[in-house]
């Protein structure tokens, strides 16, 4: 059957993509999320394991993409490293889209979560997981990105700004709505964990001049003055990327969050035509509005 044709039968479903770097929390944050969405808010929810390296994990998945393919089965078969062999995967599984349609397709009624790999070239320029679920969203699945990130970078301005570069790569090349998270959140309550500004600054993404101050009183930063500023230009032209805090043993911080992402992939709002529309509205503003109403426990 076309994809065309599936399109034609297919029901509307809702789902969020939870991407980011190796230790940001994805797995952590699938389990508790599924957990939370079942036991306190009533909602059918299923994990979809796409990542083909993942035998860590905390929750049993719907889909497993280690089923149809695995880091070590294509390390050993080719001789690949890790990271070749994690992209391999990523195109074999776009090539056998219809495996995963015909996975997806025994699920009905419920919420879907997919875990997605590690490897940030995979968000940032290679075009696998952008093709995938563009595929899926013609089939009428309305997803939502949810890019975590650890909020250690907060502590220090370079790895700040490299973040936010690499969120608004990520933004720009998936395409699809967009929610980034600050994880662990918790920690910033914690004394190892220092902000040179409030915790608005790195959550609403503000005037990023004054970290501009910060960066040229280091020894090595300071030769890339117009580098820096110009990478600062970048990013506040676009306006794009905010931060929500969230902390995955706060059931507060989780609600904040799953309304931001109710929100982006258009969850809360009306059928058909209407939902695309508002929840394609929705991307740019939604994590900045629920970042307003982010959990006490990260006050200072």
């Amino acid at each position: 059957m076309s994809l065309a044709k599936r399109a034609k039968k297919a029901e509307a479903y809702f789902g969020q993509l939870v991407i980011g770097p190796p230790g940001s929390g994805k797995t952590t944050y699938c389990a508790k999320i599924q957990e939370f969405y079942k036991d306190k808010l009533n909602r059918e929810c299923d994990v979809i394991n796409l990542d083909p390296a993942n035998d860590n994990m905390t929750y049993k998945p719907a889909v497993d993409i280690i089923e149809l393919i695995s880091v070590e089965e294509v390390m050993n078969s080719f001789k690949l490293g890790p990271n070749g062999a994690l992209m391999y995967c990523m195109e074999y599984l776009e090539q056998n889209f219809d495996w995963l349609l015909d996975k997806l397709k025994t699920i009905n009624n419920s919420y879907l979560i997919f875990d997605i790999p590690g490897q940030v070239e995979l968000y940032t320029h290679h075009t696998s997981i952008k093709n995938i679920f563009a595929k899926l969203q013609n089939l009428s699945y309305h997803l939502c990105v949810v890019h975590m990130v650890d909020c250690h970078y907060c502590s220090n301005p370079t790895k700040f700004i490299s973040t936010l570069l690499m969120s608004l790569s990520t933004m720009l090349q998936i395409g699809l709505p967009h929610v980034n998270v600050l994880s662990k959140a918790d920690l910033l309550k914690q004394n190892s964990t220092k902000l040179d500004f409030g915790l608005d600054f790195y959550t609403d993404v503000l005037d990023l001049e004054y970290l501009l101050e910060l960066l040229d009183d280091g020894p090595f930063t300071s030769k890339f003055k117009k580098l820096n500023a110009a990478l600062v230009d970048l990013i506040q032209s676009y306006s794009l990327v905010c931060f929500i805090p969230v902390n995955v043993n706060s059931e507060r911080s989780l609600l904040t969050l799953k309304s931001a992402v109710d929100k982006a992939n258009g969850y809360i709002f009306g059928s058909g035509e209407e939902r695309t529309i508002q929840s394609l509205l929705s991307c740019a503003v939604g994590a900045r509005t629920e970042t307003e109403r982010f959990d006490s426990d990260f006050s200072f």
